[in-house]
C-alpha cells in the first residue's frame, strides 16, 4: 500500500523492509525530462542504503512517454514556479505523514536537479541534505535573494559530467561557484561522464556522502 497517494504529486513509494540504521530517513527523488518514477526504480537498490525509504515523484507535465517539470527554454519560468509550489505542498504534507524535515534527503537528476536547487533553497526548513546531478540552477543571483540562510548552510551536493552533450559541464561549474560565492555550502565534483548516473564512481559517492549525514543525525 502507498502511504502517499493523496500527495499533490504522482507518486511511487520504496519502503525498506528491514532498515537497520533508522526507518524515519526519506530520500524524495526528482527524475529528469521524458522520465517518470519508474526510471528511478533501480535506484534504492544501487544505492543499498539501509534504513532509507524512496519517494520518486512524478512531474506534472506529460512528456512523450515520460513527464516534465517545466517548459523547454525560453519558457522555463512558469513551470518552474508552479512545480515549486507543488513540491512545498507535497513536502509539507510528506512532513503530516511523520517525517521530520531533518531525515528529508532531495535528490534530482537533470530537470530534477534544477528543480531540488530551486525549490530546496526556496522552502525554508532544512533537509537533512541536497543531492543535485546532471543539471544547472535557472537564475543563480535570484536563488541567492531569495534561498532561506539555513537551508543555504545545508547539507549540499552537485556533480556533473565533463562530457555532459545535453547540459555542458562549464555553464553548471560557474553557477555552482556564484551560489558558493555567495554563501552557499555546495560540494561540487565532476565525473568522467555523458548525461547520465555513473554507477561505478559517482553513486558510491553519493553513498557515503549520505551516510556520513545520516551517521550524524
Amino acid at each position: 500500500m502507498n502511504p502517499f497517494e493523496a500527495l499533490p504529486l504522482k507518486a511511487v513509494f520504496h519502503p525498506q523492509a528491514s532498515p537497520n540504521i533508522s526507518d524515519d530517513f526519506l530520500m524524495i527523488v526528482l527524475h529528469g525530462r521524458g522520465d517518470s518514477p519508474d526510471g528511478f526504480a533501480w535506484l534504492p537498490g544501487a544505492l543499498n542504503l539501509p534504513g532509507i525509504h524512496f519517494l520518486m515523484l512524478e512531474a506534472p507535465d506529460p512528456y512523450y512517454d515520460g513527464f516534465s517539470w517545466y517548459d523547454l527554454p525560453p519558457d522555463q519560468l512558469p513551470g518552474i514556479i508552479r512545480s515549486r509550489n507543488l513540491l512545498r505542498d507535497t513536502l509539507d504534507q510528506v512532513q503530516a505523514f511523520g517525517f521530520k524535515a531533518e531525515t528529508i534527503f532531495l535528490f534530482g537528476f537533470s530537470q530534477g536537479c534544477l528543480m531540488s536547487l530551486e525549490f530546496g533553497a526556496r522552502y525554508p526548513t532544512p533537509l537533512a541534505g541536497y543531492i543535485g546531478l546532471s543539471g544547472y540552477c535557472y537564475d543563480p543571483a535570484a536563488l541567492l535573494r531569495e534561498s532561506a540562510p539555513l537551508v543555504m548552510k545545508g547539507n549540499w551536493l552537485i556533480t556533473h559530467g565533463t562530457q555532459d552533450e545535453v547540459l555542458p559541464a562549464e555553464r553548471s561549474r560557474e553557477q555552482i561557484k556564484e551560489l558558493q560565492a555567495g554563501g552557499f555550502h555546495i560540494e561540487y565534483q565532476e565525473y568522467r561522464k555523458v548525461h547520465t548516473i555513473d554507477e561505478q564512481k559517482e553513486l558510491p559517492f553519493i553513498r557515503q556522502w549520505i551516510e556520513e549525514i545520516m551517521k550524524k543525525a
